[in-house]
């Protein structure tokens, strides 16, 4: 049994959703959701909650069953408070700037680097900082994952572009001769 799986969506009072069969949709004020999941579970959605529950006992449904309950409260999360990315850079001249919906990264290339951002993602830099959040968790995560892309952090002088929270571990560079 799914432990995940059991419990219920608990919707708030600003969000609205609707679900007819495998369709769900989520409204709230971070913008509006919507995904169409498998017929190996039954969403319902019940006096202030959405419940999940497998179709049948077959080890497909069943591993389904706690992905789908975790996809909805995502998307319900999205929509009320959103989902927030920190990424940092760390390196000599290098810089980021947002103008409109297109973030421009100065990495140490010889020309800079033009990121138009998704429909539905911010990004916003502060100092040496860059924040992109969005109401789509899926898409916030990738977007952020693309950006690191750019310059990954290397280990010997720690430069490049690192989740906020990610431990860089250094290593030593070469030692001198004989």
């Amino acid at each position: 049994m799914s432990r995940i799986g059991k419990n219920p969506v608990v919707v708030p009072d600003k969000v609205q959703v609707k679900v007819e069969g495998a369709f769900v949709s989520a409204k709230g004020p971070k913008g509006e959701l919507s995904y169409t999941f498998t017929n190996k579970v039954k969403i319902a959605l019940e006096g202030g909650a959405v419940k999940v529950t497998p179709a049948d006992e077959s080890q497909e449904a069943r591993s389904l069953w706690g992905t789908t309950r975790t996809l909805i409260d995502n998307m319900v999360v999205g929509v009320s408070t959103g989902f927030t990315k920190s990424l940092e850079f760390t390196g000599v001249g290098y810089k980021a700037a947002v103008a409109g919906s297109t973030l421009t990264l100065n990495l140490g290339y010889s020309h800079p680097i033009e990121f138009p951002l998704p429909a539905g993602i911010e990004a916003k830099v502060v100092k040496n900082q860059i924040d992109i959040s969005g109401s789509d968790k899926m898409l916030v995560g990738f977007v952020a994952a693309k950006v690191r892309s750019y310059r990954p952090p290397e280990p010997y002088k720690g430069k490049g572009i690192k989740y906020l929270d990610e431990v860089i571990i250094r290593k030593a560079g070469k030692t001198g001769g004989k």
